[in-house]
């Protein structure tokens, strides 16, 4: 099975994107995010067409959003509600083979890394939070064939960032949301493919600012998406990719496609 998860900063805007990268890299599953448009225009029929027949789409106006779009049946799907807040940022879907798959977009946490004078960020760690709840609930995380992806808006490790000292104080590489993510992380002993297979002294990114008057030649990106699997389908892993240079693409989101295959 090939599974892609990717920002795509409105996916009307950008389907001809979506609809390129289908047809170059054709996997199994896309999960998306940040799509910004409620379930009743989402571009389901133009999905359809490429064979994406499968969806499960969980959209608001104008912001947030998260569509698992897929080639293989669905048993189930179901959204969570996080934080009380009525945004559409989660998606979760059981498919034909087995396999729970979790979308989220986490919140981004505005640019004041402290909870008492922003409320944006407050939002962002009582999400965390609410995810280490909600899997550590789980007793079957051992034996459950689970994948968790998404834009986690969090760059935990030192390399994950352009620098590291630099974005200490930055938000997306604070101690405290890097404390957070984790616990959510080990909540169901989640297993971060993308490191599992690229070493954590190796800067990779995912996410590059649209500020940047060149973001190829300043390469101050950030690891800001992920693919988690459970214990269970850790050995299931056989490749990863992120690909860097479809920032580089027309009109591109600010985020690139993380790719990963497995064995079931």
């Amino acid at each position: 099975m090939k599974l892609a998860t990717w920002n795509i900063n409105s996916v009307r805007l950008r389907f001809g994107l979506v609809a390129r990268f289908l047809k170059e890299e054709a996997p199994d599953v896309l999960a998306l995010q940040e799509t910004k448009v409620i379930n009743d225009l989402f571009p389901a029929e133009g999905f359809k067409k490429l064979g994406y027949v499968h969806q499960a789409i969980n959209g608001q106006k104008g912001y947030h959003g998260v569509a698992v779009l897929s080639k293989l049946p669905f048993v189930k799907s179901a959204a969570r509600e996080f934080c009380q807040k009525g945004d559409s940022r989660h998606m979760c879907v059981t498919l034909e083979n087995g396999v729970e798959l979790h979308d989220f977009y986490v919140p981004a946490g505005g640019d004041i890394p402290d909870p008492r004078l922003n409320d944006k960020f407050a939002h962002k760690l009582a999400f965390l939070r609410e995810m280490e709840e909600m899997f550590a609930r789980r007793r079957d995380r051992k034996s459950v064939l689970a994948i968790l992806v998404g834009d986690l808006n969090v760059a935990p490790l030192e390399h994950d960032v352009w620098s590291h000292k630099q974005l200490l104080s930055v938000v997306s590489h604070t101690p405290v949301e890097v404390e957070l993510f984790g616990n959510a992380r080990e909540a169901f002993e989640w297993n971060d493919v993308t490191r599992q297979l690229v070493p954590e002294n190796e800067k990779i990114y995912s996410w590059w600012s649209y500020r940047a008057q060149d973001w190829r030649a300043s390469d101050r990106g950030r690891r800001l998406d992920h693919i988690w699997t459970s214990p269970a389908l850790k050995g299931a892993v056989r490749s990863q990719k992120i690909l860097k240079d479809m920032r580089g693409w027309k009109q591109p989101s600010d985020h690139v496609p993380v790719v990963a295959e497995f064995d079931i």
